[in-house]
């Protein structure tokens, strides 16, 4: 609706157009809205709803990387507030995780060790609008994708 000449604002104006979207359907499902940053979420019995917008085309979930400029924040909350890691072939307790792993682990005071978090993935342009969506929990891997121990399909590009 802003008929912006350049993509870069449309990002940010979305995300925050999103986060707003979401904040105030929790409030009206009886949520609350938990300041971070700077930036209000939603939470929901427990539960900090996480929008990402992954691509600007249509693209398969499968497929959805975090960029390698990431800000900390943002890979914080994925990893502090999203699902455990799977158990490995052995115990690795023996190893003692490094600083940053241990910073990045540490939830956030705002919003409480025990909420976990529920990613909210689309893809949208500013032509072509919302493609797909797509919730659960997405847990970062240490090559940038994300797996879902549990996910469901809330909007489907048409093909």
């Amino acid at each position: 609706m802003a008929d912006l000449q350049k993509r870069g604002p449309y990002g940010h104006v979305l995300a925050q157009a999103v986060r707003e979207e979401l904040t105030a359907e929790a409030i009206g499902l009886g949520g609350s809205v938990r300041e971070l940053r700077g930036y209000a979420y939603a939470v929901l019995n427990g539960h900090v709803l996480f929008p990402y917008r992954y691509a600007d085309h249509p693209l398969a979930l499968d497929r959805a990387r975090l960029p390698a400029d990431a800000s900390y924040q943002r890979r914080r909350m994925l990893t502090a507030h999203g699902p455990e890691a799977d158990a490995g072939l052995f115990p690795l307790e023996d190893v003692a995780p490094g600083e940053e792993h241990l910073r990045l682990h540490e939830a956030f005071e705002e919003l409480g060790a025990t909420t976990r978090l529920v990613s909210v993935f689309f893809t949208a342009s500013k032509e072509e609008g919302v493609h797909q969506i797509h919730w659960g929990e997405a847990r970062l891997e240490s090559d940038r994708t994300f797996s879902w121990p549990h996910r469901e399909t809330l909007l489907r590009a048409e093909s």
